[in-house]
């Protein structure tokens, strides 16, 4: 399957970007109701790169759904990312 342009924009965008910074684009994107074929691929794009990096994202993606109902942060012992409360 070809990936839409779009999505490898973010994907390479994200790819030279910091854990942290990853993690500020995700929490900029709590309670943002909006949905648009441009925000699916940026935030695929983001999740997939967690992943890439071997990064633990169960608390917020299923496999198939990404969760934004709270912000994250990155727990570098468990290279994980843990919901803040």
């Amino acid at each position: 399957m070809l990936q839409s342009i779009y999505y490898i924009k973010f994907a390479l965008q994200f790819a030279d970007m910091q854990i942290t910074e990853l993690v500020n684009i995700f929490n900029r994107q709590i309670g943002n109701r909006g949905w648009t074929s441009m925000r699916a691929y940026h935030d695929q794009a983001l999740i997939d790169e967690f992943q890439r990096r071997g990064i633990n994202t169960a608390c917020i993606c299923d496999g198939h759904v990404i969760c934004f109902a709270h912000p994250v942060t990155y727990d570098l012992t468990n290279n994980q990312l843990v919901l803040v409360n």
